[in-house]
């Protein structure tokens, strides 16, 4: 970077993986890149004449406050920045987490003018949720927290005094990666939500947004307020703005990149080759559960039920899915027996799509295979798994053709796949 170029980028201490320069290249911003720094260099950076836009992230969200010449409303109320840019010559501080947060409620269609709304979590981010729930004039307003306080600060005991309440909302990690499907709450003792939001993003589907899901209420997760707010940065650092609908693709780029393509069916159906010619046609890698529980075992499947019998074969297979389920952006073939067990689903679900793929059953290969070794056996297991397979699957596609068809139908699906 020469002394003069206009510098753009996201400012912490440890970064790590950011979505940000995915986001903010795709918006057409080349030059934004990672700054990682110690804190005793904080301060000479931000003062910089060529600082354009910094995204800011933790530790220094409050520390980077003094070394601006203004402060935005939100900033002032909030106490912490995520956003710095130029205008007129000033480093101004701004907070587009509150901005992100109301294009989330509105996204959802989640309304909360004169509702009753419960926020888990006391830190930064609920701060910044607290002022958009402000601006949209939401009624009583009670955050929870492990010890409470006030009025308005309750602990987790007291919740059973607030059953009424129409819209939850976590601001804390709970049920993030790698504490997937956690929940901050039981949302069935609430008797009347008209929404849920949680502000974590991965996995895509939380503990609380699968219960909310399950409820049939309005839901949303914190991809969409992720990519909003980086969108609205975008628009302070150049002075510009940014329809919506640019929103609404960045969102569901990411979502799909971070969905895995989850396959199941019966014995036999194709679905380790159909993963194959996935894999090459996306680059994405293939975790195969069969060889992941027999590396779990130490022996091959065979072996396992000779020697400990189907149940055990089950239980690691569970712990092999639950491990999978997790990850974001693979190619998932699992066993024909996977559906055999409801536990198997919201790991699945959390993060993946699940195509079903169905062949008549005198297609099914059958060598090898310890369960389903002739025809017969084959139909007996159908008429058990079928109602199985159609609970766990977001789409059949049948594969009585050629296996590149099976590919194509999966491909064109998932191309268009959204949330």
């Amino acid at each position: 970077m020469s002394a003069h170029e206009t510098i753009y980028g996201l400012l912490g201490e440890h970064l790590g993986h950011s979505f940000s320069p995915f986001l903010h290249h795709a918006l057409g911003d080349e030059a934004y890149r990672l700054y990682e720094l110690p804190e005793q260099d904080l301060e000479a950076f931000v003062k910089q004449e060529n600082v354009g836009g910094l995204n800011v992230t933790i530790p220094y969200k409050e520390k980077v406050l003094p070394f601006a010449d203004e402060l935005s409303p939100a900033v002032k109320v909030i106490g912490a920045a995520n956003t710095l840019y130029r205008r007129d010559g000033k480093l101004i501080a701004e907070n587009t987490d509150v901005l992100g947060f109301l294009y989330l409620l509105a996204s959802a269609g989640i309304e909360v003018t004169g509702k009753k709304v419960l926020v888990f979590g006391n830190g930064g981010a609920c701060k910044a949720v607290l002022e958009a729930l402000r601006r949209n004039k939401a009624g009583e307003v009670l955050v929870v927290s492990r010890r409470g306080g006030d009025t308005s600060l309750i602990s987790y005991d007291e919740l059973r005094n607030h059953t009424d309440v129409d819209v939850v909302v976590n601001t804390t990690p709970v049920g993030m990666y790698p504490d997937n499907l956690s929940s901050v709450t039981d949302l069935s003792r609430f008797e009347h939500l008209s929404g849920v939001i949680d502000i974590v993003y991965n996995p895509l589907r939380t503990g609380l947004l699968l219960q909310a899901e399950e409820r049939g209420i309005p839901h949303a997760g914190g991809l969409g307020m992720l990519v909003a707010q980086a969108v609205r940065a975008h628009e302070f650092f150049f002075d510009t703005k940014v329809d919506d609908r640019v929103i609404e693709d960045l969102t569901a780029e990411l979502t799909r990149n971070a969905t895995n393509i989850v396959l199941i069916g019966m014995p036999g159906s194709g679905k380790s080759s159909v993963a194959k010619l996935l894999a090459e046609r996306t680059g994405r890698d293939v975790v195969e559960l069969d060889g992941a529980i027999e590396e779990a075992a130490g022996k091959p499947i065979p072996a396992i039920f000779a020697e400990d019998g189907e149940d055990v074969f089950r239980d690691i297979e569970s712990e092999c899915i639950a491990k999978a389920g997790a990850k974001n952006g693979v190619i998932l073939s699992l066993g024909g027996g996977a559906v055999t067990r409801e536990r198997n689903y919201l790991p699945l679900h959390q993060n993946g799509r699940i195509y079903c793929l169905k062949r008549d059953l005198p297609l099914l290969a059958t060598d090898g295979r310890p369960l389903s070794k002739d025809l017969e056996t084959l139909k007996a297991m159908e008429a058990v798994r079928a109602p199985l397979y159609e609970r766990f699957a977001d789409v059949t596609v049948v594969n009585d053709g050629t296996l590149e068809n099976a590919a194509e139908a999966i491909l064109k699906d998932f191309t268009n796949l959204t949330s």
